[in-house]
C-alpha cells in the first residue's frame, strides 16, 4: 500500500499495475461505446416497431464498427472562419474528461490478483464526487470551445445553451449527492459503496436519486434535454461544423458519459458491487454485478429517448430552477436534520 504525502490518495498496488489499469480503463471504455450504440439502435428499432440494424454482421452487431470506420476515414474539414487549434483540441478535451471520470467508478473493492492487492477501480480519492464534478466542468469546455471555435452562429448558440444549462442543473445534481455524502460520512466512492451494506441509499435518498438521474439527462445531453444539439432549430448545435473523426470523438464522449453516469448512479445509490439482502459478493463477481446494474440504467436512458419529446429551452430552465433546485435543497436539509438527530 502506497500513501502519497502531498495528496489524500491511497494506492494498493505498485506503479506498473496502475499503468495497466489506466490502459484497461481506456480499452474498456472504447469497447463499451460500440456495444451501447448497437443496443440503442436495436432497442429504438423495437420501440418504434422496426428492426434496427440487421445487415452488417450477425444480427447487425457490426454496424457500430462500420459507422466508426466510415467516420474515421472521412476527410477532415473545418470552416475558414474557425480557429484551427481550438477546433481540433475541443473533441479531445471531451474524450479525456469522459475517460478520467470513468476511472472514478469503482467496479469492486481491493482483491488479491496473483499475490498483489489490486483495487478494482482507477483511483479512489477522498473527494470522489468533487473530482467527478471537476471533470464535468472541464468537459464543458470541450463543448464550449467546439461551438465557439467553429465560427458558426448555430454552433455558438449550441455552446451558449450548454453554458446556461450547466448552472441550471449541475447545482441540483451536486446537492442531490450531498444527502448521500452526509449519510455515508465519506467522500470516497468505495467508502460510499461499503456504507450501503445495510441498505442501498436509493431507499433513504430516493428524492436525491430522482433529482440526480433527471439532471444526468441534461449532463449527458440526452433527450429530453438534448437542447445543445437540437437539430430542429440549431442544425446540430455545437458540433454542426464537425465531421469525420472529430465528430466521432464527440459521439464517443457523449455515449461514454452515459456509461459513466450510469456507473455513478449504481455506485452512490444502488450499492455498487454489493448484492441485495446482505449476500456476500465474491471478488471475481464484483465487476459483473456493477456492469449488470449499469446496463439497466443505460437501457433506461435509451427508453427515455424513445418515449419523451425534447423540451423547449425555457421549459428546461424553469424546471431546473423552480423544481429541481428547491427539491434538492430541501432533500439536503432534511437529510442533515435526520443525520444529526439520529447520531
Amino acid at each position: 500500500m502506497i500513501s502519497l504525502p502531498f495528496a489524500d490518495v491511497t494506492y494498493y498496488e505498485p506503479w506498473w499495475v496502475q499503468i495497466i489499469k489506466a490502459i484497461v480503463i481506456f480499452a474498456v471504455g472504447l469497447q463499451l461505446v460500440p456495444v451501447v450504440l448497437v443496443v440503442e439502435r436495436k432497442l429504438l428499432g423495437r420501440f418504434q416497431h422496426r428492426y434496427g440494424p440487421n445487415r452488417v454482421g450477425p444480427f447487425g452487431a457490426l454496424q457500430p464498427l462500420a459507422d466508426i470506420v466510415k467516420l474515421a476515414t472521412k476527410e477532415q474539414f473545418r470552416p475558414r472562419t474557425s480557429i484551427g487549434w481550438l477546433f481540433a483540441i475541443a473533441p479531445v478535451i471531451s474524450i479525456l474528461t469522459a475517460v478520467a471520470a470513468l476511472s472514478l467508478v469503482p467496479f469492486g473493492g481491493v482483491v488479491d490478483i496473483f499475490g498483489t492487492d489490486v483495487g478494482l477501480y482507477g483511483v479512489d480519492v477522498s473527494i470522489g464526487p468533487l473530482y467527478l464534478f471537476a471533470f464535468g466542468a472541464v468537459a464543458f469546455y470541450g463543448i464550449m470551445l467546439g461551438g465557439w471555435s467553429s465560427g458558426s452562429k448555430y454552433s455558438f448558440l449550441g455552446s451558449m445553451r450548454a453554458a446556461a444549462q450547466l448552472i441550471s442543473y449541475e447545482v441540483s445534481q451536486g446537492l442531490a449527492l450531498v444527502g448521500v455524502v452526509m449519510t455515508a460520512g465519506t467522500l470516497s466512492m468505495s467508502g460510499i459503496v461499503e456504507a450501503q451494506e445495510g441498505m442501498w441509499y436509493v431507499i433513504p435518498q430516493f428524492v436525491g436519486f430522482i433529482i440526480f438521474l433527471t439532471a444526468s439527462f441534461a449532463e449527458t445531453n440526452r433527450p429530453p434535454f438534448d437542447l445543445v444539439e437540437a437539430d430542429a432549430e440549431l442544425v446540430g448545435g455545437y458540433n454542426t461544423e464537425y465531421g469525420g473523426g472529430r465528430f466521432a470523438s464527440y459521439f464517443f464522449a457523449e455515449y461514454l458519459n452515459v456509461v459513466v453516469v450510469s456507473g455513478i448512479v449504481v455506485t452512490v445509490f444502488f450499492g455498487g458491487w454489493l448484492l441485495p439482502f446482505g449476500i456476500d459478493t465474491p471478488g471475481w463477481l464484483q465487476p459483473f454485478v456493477v456492469l449488470f446494474k449499469m446496463t439497466f440504467f443505460i437501457v433506461f436512458f435509451i427508453w427515455i429517448r424513445a418515449t419523451l419529446p425534447r423540451l423547449r429551452y425555457d421549459q428546461l430552465m424553469s424546471f431546473g430552477w423552480k423544481v429541481l433546485l428547491p427539491l434538492a435543497t430541501l432533500n439536503a436539509l432534511v437529510t442533515a436534520i435526520v443525520v444529526v438527530a439520529t447520531d
